[in-house]
């Protein structure tokens, strides 16, 4: 069997760390209980490009339980777990590519390898994987029946390769499934990101200026974190919708330009480009904290930092110091990539056990589907979304009501009012 990890011998080690997650993840065994009865996915080959965490070794086993070919690589050059990907290879027979800090070429080279399956279903975090096959592995298109992707900077890619017409295959938007952003998105960026930054720096939170950029689920779910732990939050956004939620929600709301004279420390997580750059390196305090948990390294502008700097050196794991030609020192963790991955262990199993479950019930879905779809972004169907919530629910111990006939028909008719 090919693979390419960092060290085999980690495999144990990474055995242990994957039982542990697996105890808090009982939706997915549950499903790979079926899985391993029924073989929904018996013969589907599938190369998967997603962080190589504990979680992830979790659904790559469930999805090889239901008969699946799974070849597995890294969705981020610092986020994969060397001994789960060890343990991958050795104990669970799947091909993994994947070594944390790999260079560019190398991450490239792991989804080349990845590909390598013909697969007939590709699964992505951020869709690198799909964008190669489009680019440089096109003669695999015509074998793959549809893709599902995971994260909110993927879906917004290829829903525009959709929109201009050049996405040649179907793709399942897992990320916008009620039970993976409601939940992974607020809980589980929020916690992870606020641990990756913890476990970076060992700075106090609280009094603290938190400058979080975005707004979105995973920008709330770090505002949410950060304001508990005793820091002073301002958020950023350009949308006024999101803008007034915040202000509603008791936040300070002001521009980057503003925020940067004033923060302490800044996240960015808004699946754009260069959303902290120069002008506001410039105004930045002597010792500002940046870090991003948006998927992609782009949000903070690496280049015009370097540029503006007279020196640099890391001064802590994860932590590289920038001299400014002001003569003020900012420091950037985890080299602007996923701060939450790089410098800590990702979201808790217990938040990817619904994440994950929709990747793996999607796959089942198109499996069975297939022939169905136009070459656009479909939503999770909304009944998996409902019984990966009822099973959640069950797991914890949960119950909640059902609605009455009486119920049901008022619900379903329009002559009932006062």
């Amino acid at each position: 069997m090919d693979y390419d990890v960092k060290d085999i011998n980690l495999a144990d080690k990474g055995r242990l760390r994957v039982e542990w997650a697996r105890r808090e993840m009982p939706v997915l065994d549950a499903i790979r209980e079926r899985f391993e009865k029924e073989k929904p996915l018996k013969g589907l080959r599938l190369a998967a490009c997603l962080h190589v965490t504990t979680e992830t070794a979790v659904l790559a086993a469930t999805l090889k339980a239901g008969g699946a070919t799974v070849h597995l690589c890294a969705s981020n050059p610092l986020s994969t777990q060397d001994d789960v990907a060890a343990y991958l290879a050795k104990h669970e027979g799947i091909p993994t590519f994947a070594i944390k800090g790999e260079d560019g070429d190398t991450y490239y080279k792991h989804i080349h390898q990845a590909l390598d399956v013909k697969p007939q279903l590709t699964m992505d975090d951020g869709a690198d994987i799909v964008f190669t096959v489009h680019t440089k592995r096109q003669e695999l298109l015509p074998g793959v029946l549809a893709g599902t992707e995971e994260t909110t900077t993927g879906v917004i890619r290829l829903k525009a390769m959709a929109q201009d017409g050049v996405l040649k295959y179907p793709i399942i938007a897992v990320n916008d499934a009620m039970t993976k952003y409601l939940f992974d998105n607020r809980y589980g960026t929020g916690q992870s990101t606020m641990d990756g930054i913890l476990r970076a720096t060992n700075r106090l939170m609280s009094g603290s200026i938190f400058v979080v950029a975005g707004y979105g689920w995973c920008g709330r779910g770090l505002a949410m974190r950060a304001r508990g732990m005793g820091a002073r939050v301002i958020i950023t956004e350009v949308d006024p919708l999101k803008a007034l939620e915040a202000l509603m929600d008791g936040y300070e709301v002001l521009p980057m330009s503003q925020a940067a004279k004033v923060g302490d420390i800044f996240c960015t997580l808004t699946g754009d480009i260069n959303v902290i750059r120069e002008e506001h390196f410039l105004l930045m305090k002597d010792g500002a904290i940046l870090s991003n948990s948006g998927h992609f390294n782009v949000e903070i502008d690496i280049d015009s930092l370097t540029r503006s700097s007279t020196a640099q050196r890391p001064i802590r794991d994860f932590v590289e110091e920038y001299t400014l030609k002001n003569g003020k020192r900012l420091y950037l963790l985890a080299e602007g990539r996923l701060v939450n991955l790089a410098a800590a262990e990702g979201h808790p199993s217990a938040v990817m056990d619904m994440s994950f479950a929709n990747q793996a019930l999607a796959a089942e879905f198109i499996s069975k589907n297939h022939g169905k779809f136009k070459k656009q972004v479909y939503p999770v169907p909304l009944e998996i979304d409902q019984e990966i919530a009822r099973l959640k629910l069950a797991a914890m111990g949960v119950m909640i009501d059902t609605l009455t006939p009486e119920q049901e028909k008022y619900l379903a008719s329009y002559d009932l009012g006062t």
